[in-house]
């Protein structure tokens, strides 16, 4: 077992506004030119950065990296690490476990990438949360009581989401859940060295002190029926989660020892599994599979006379082991297959580089045909071949079939969930259907969130409960909104922002507005500020990327797991960041589409238009301003804008 903090390579600096022979303005056709000036003057326009919009939970990610690197001040009394924390958990109540799972769509997707790296907001997040619940920093207050009760089926990433957003809105709610810890696939389909049990834990009882009920060990479907939710209730939310894993498409795969990853997980997570037999073969490609086969190479294997078949039509069929036998594990042989290959597997690929290393057998690039049975009926192979794929149909090379021997074969390709006793809600393919704004179609009242809609990234359910949740709260207020916006995240909102502030405009009295023509000055409005945030995700070639230098990232340490070590270690292998690189990281965020105060429009105006706005009346977009008596529209502040935050508009 070692330790590593890699580092990252530097990249050459190749940004250019201009190329050579260029002799019109970028984005001419926008812009109207006479000599030096043209008849449009900057305004400040506000749009979403590409983290936030490829966020699935909408965390206005950009908002907390400028509070952890110094840009936004929290208010008195309070520190920085609590202030982001506030920001990060109106969308997200779990920073620190998302910090440490969550595959960062964010970071694919982050404008940094080109100039050097992505930004680690992963690792940032993970350093917001763990502090949090060190310093037992507590979720906002639940909002004012309403009477409305909501029931809340499933008790995952999805239904706590919910169930925190509802309590702000001052909806009393009760999560019915049929295990006896709440969670869903965040403690039950994750091992506990990806999601340290007590962070999970801490996050979790954050949402239930604001006053959250639950039913646990409770079926709804069997132990309590839709009925009765519709009668004590005035809204149901539908959040099941997917617990059943999908059986390999091929002949035999319906053996006694052929399972299913998410059961075996599950199964795992509840101690109810303490081994695996010598031979055993994981087919999928994805992060459930990674997390399979990393699992048995930690549980190991003891000598088959231990086994004791464990199979019944009630529960899921695995291979229980006893677990006295413990001290005489070795290694497993953990082969797991995929359609794909490696570099283009679904699994996160530092994941996929820790099984390699943990001794997990990867085979890329084939697909199963068939399982090997023997005259008892029970698997001992399974017939590969190695395959192309075509419109995302794997299709076998012919003359390419091999046997893998197999004790047993886990299948992780697809989840869906069990309906049983609520047929009513199964449209056919063991899901629930939503619509738009995640209402239960032809079911007023009865909302649905999360995996049991289509199953996706944890992050993903978090942001479904969350709008789920708003949804719930304009249905019982019968304010119904019906579309959401383009661009549906937590967006920045600058009047909240100057309320907090105590920047607020002052009451509009048109009696004593006076001439109206010229209001620039006017303290009754915000001027010229546009808010594109719900329409826009800002491109990086709206910046000026120039103004960038090549920082290298920040990267956690990882306790890296030889093949040798693997047996019984479950140690996290993920070594956070400590405050001053989680700050020094955040300082790489190029706050797209909102201004940092770099100065360079003041610094470069030519006409000494663009001024910094007073400390007294400065808050977080609104550092600077122009004054329209001296611009001469040429476009230079909005050139030299690292951020896209000015445009070229007023005037128009």
């Amino acid at each position: 077992m070692s330790t590593q903090n890699p580092v990252t390579e530097k990249k050459p600096l190749t940004f250019r506004r201009y190329k050579d022979g260029d002799s019109k303005p970028y984005r001419s056709h926008l812009q109207i030119f006479q000599a030096s000036w043209s008849h449009k003057c900057p305004t400040y326009v506000h749009r979403t950065p590409p983290c936030q919009g490829a966020c699935p939970a909408g965390e206005d990610i950009r908002g907390w990296l400028g509070i952890a690197r110094g840009m936004e001040k929290p208010p008195a009394g309070m520190t920085w690490e609590e202030y982001a924390f506030q920001r990060s958990t109106k969308a997200n109540p779990f920073p620190s476990v998302m910090g440490r799972v969550c595959p960062a769509p964010c970071q694919t997707n982050c404008n940094r990438n080109a100039v050097d790296d992505f930004v680690g907001i992963n690792a940032v997040e993970q350093f917001i949360g763990d502090t949090a619940i060190k310093n037992g920093f507590k979720l906002p207050p639940p909002g004012v009581d309403t009477g409305k009760k909501v029931a809340i089926v499933g008790g995952g990433p999805a239904g706590l989401s919910a169930a925190y957003q509802l309590r702000l809105l001052g909806h009393a709610c009760t999560i019915f859940d049929d295990h006896e810890s709440l969670g869903g696939m965040m403690r039950y389909g994750i091992p506990g060295y990806r999601t340290p049990r007590d962070m999970l834990d801490a996050e979790i009882q954050r949402i239930l002190d604001l006053g959250v009920e639950t039913r646990m060990n409770t079926r709804v479907g069997r132990d309590v029926s839709i009925a009765d939710l519709e009668e004590q209730f005035d809204a149901i939310l539908w959040a099941l989660g997917c617990k059943e894993g999908r059986n390999l498409p091929v002949p035999g795969s319906d053996a006694p020892n052929c399972l299913r990853g998410v059961e075996f997980l599950s199964d795992f997570n509840q101690s109810k599994v303490n081994g695996v037999p010598k031979k055993l073969v994981v087919v999928g490609g994805g992060d459930t599979s990674i997390d399979v086969a990393s699992v048995a190479r930690r549980l190991g294997h003891v000598h088959p006379d231990m086994v004791e078949q464990v199979a019944n039509e009630e529960s899921a069929e695995y291979v229980a082991f006893d677990a006295a036998s413990s001290a005489a594990r070795q290694g497993a042989d953990v082969v797991l297959t995929s359609l794909f290959p490696k570099s283009q597997m679904t699994a996160a690929q530092h994941e996929v580089q820790d099984a390699l290393r943990e001794g997990v057998d990867i085979q890329d690039g084939v697909m199963p045909l068939e399982v090997i049975l023997d005259e008892k009926g029970y698997a001992t192979g399974l017939k590969m071949a190695k395959c192309e794929v075509k419109n995302n149909r794997p299709i076998p090379i012919e003359g390419t079939e091999y046997v893998i021997e197999a004790d047993v074969i886990i299948a992780a390709i697809g989840q869906y969930g069990d309906l049983t006793g609520l047929d009513e809600l199964n449209n056919g393919r063991n899901f629930i259907d939503a619509d738009a704004t995640y209402q239960v179609k032809d079911r007023p009242g009865h909302f649905v969130a999360g995996d049991i809609i289509r199953p996706h990234l944890l992050t993903t359910a978090i942001g479904q409960g969350s709008i789920a949740a708003e949804s719930i709260d304009r249905y019982l207020k019968a304010n119904w909104l019906k579309k959401r916006p383009k661009v549906d995240v937590h967006h920045f909102d600058l009047l909240e922002k100057l309320k907090e502030a105590n920047l607020a405009p002052e009451p509009f009295v048109p009696e004593q507005a006076g001439d109206m023509r010229g209001t620039s000055a006017a303290k009754y409005a915000v001027h010229n500020y546009e808010d594109r945030g719900p329409m826009e995700i800002i491109d990086s070639k709206v910046l000026f990327l120039g103004h960038f230098n090549d920082v290298p990232r920040e990267i956690r340490a990882e306790v890296h797991v030889s093949a040798d070590n693997v047996i019984g270690n479950y140690v996290e292998r993920i070594v956070g960041l400590d405050a001053a690189r989680a700050q020094a990281e955040a300082k790489r965020c190029m706050s797209c589409g909102m201004c940092f105060e770099c100065d360079n429009c003041v610094v470069f105006c030519p006409q000494e238009a663009v001024k910094r706005t007073p400390k007294k009346e400065a808050t977080t977009g609104r550092y600077v301003y122009t004054d329209y008596s001296r611009c001469i529209g040429c476009h230079i502040c909005a050139d030299v804008c690292p951020t896209g935050y000015i445009n070229m508009g007023l005037g128009e």
